[in-house]
């Protein structure tokens, strides 16, 4: 893992607690803005921040994540303005930067890979590369200091799981729904059965995300994952203001805490209401 990624999680393990991972994208609702935000999401109780980088065809994204993704490119917000946005904040939690795989290799890969380190990000999540699909890519990522964080669907057949999770690094987000990010209402079996199944994989951590955004979805997601990602919510309260999104992020913050965790390493434990 890198430095920032490992150390944080080790830090959740020492607590004995889940981690609070909330979703934003750059440049949304406004340019000037940006710094605010992420200080906010920081000092509400985030462990991990998940930065979207927007882009004009976010398939993997429902309606609200991509009307954000919208505004901030009529913003003017770029892959070049969103490193700035991190290198000037300078949090003291991890950075993962969640986008897809066109700006960057418009950008250029190995220039993306040394202005993203430089800025302080800590690990990438690209939602439109499949495990094998680039090998060059994936293998330019694990050799520079971000982790390439990987995406996994809870109907993953065995024998792909296997092959995405030999290049996973920093931890494994799992998807707990299948379709577009946004509102859901409970955890399912197949939720379960798919973090089960991540255990028997893996020792990295996992998070889960799509479909959590009350404060009871996260105290059950916390329960049984390591990690609560939260994004579409999250959007929506930005969109109300400061003080709406600050207010869900508390709300998020103690229900995730609220769940005591016992681990005996990366990824690997069991929790108690």
């Amino acid at each position: 893992m890198s430095e920032s990624i490992a150390r944080r999680w080790q830090t959740l393990r020492t607590e004995g607690r889940a981690a609070l991972i909330p979703y934003v994208t750059a440049g949304y609702p406004s340019m000037s803005d940006g710094v605010a935000t992420l200080h906010m999401l920081a000092e509400a109780g985030a462990d991990f921040i998940e930065l979207g980088i927007p882009f004009s065809d976010p398939l993997a994204d429902g309606p609200v994540i991509q009307a954000s993704s919208e505004q901030a490119l009529a913003n003017g917000m770029t892959v070049a303005r969103a490193l700035a946005l991190v290198r000037e904040a300078a949090l003291d939690i991890p950075v993962v930067v969640f986008g897809y795989m066109n700006p960057i290799l418009a950008y250029g890969v190995p220039k993306f890979l040394e202005d993203a380190a430089a800025s302080g990000v800590g690990g990438l999540l690209i939602t439109d590369l499949p495990a094998g699909e680039d090998p060059a890519f994936e293998d330019a990522v694990r050799e520079s200091s971000l982790d390439l964080v990987r995406l996994v669907a809870p109907t993953t057949e065995p024998s792909r799981l296997q092959a995405t999770l030999a290049g996973a690094e920093g931890f494994i987000y799992l998807i707990s729904r299948l379709g577009v990010t946004g509102p859901e209402t409970t955890l399912d079996q197949s939720v379960r059965d798919a973090v089960a199944a991540l255990r028997r994989g893996t020792t990295l951590p996992i998070a889960l995300g799509f479909g959590i955004g009350t404060a009871l979805q996260a105290r059950e997601a916390a329960r049984i994952a390591d990690g609560v990602v939260v994004g579409t919510a999250l959007i929506r309260a930005l969109a109300q203001g400061p003080d709406a999104a600050q207010s869900l992020m508390r709300e998020l913050r103690d229900a995730v805490r609220s769940v005591e965790r016992s681990l005996d390493g990366a990824g690997a434990g069991s929790a108690q209401a």
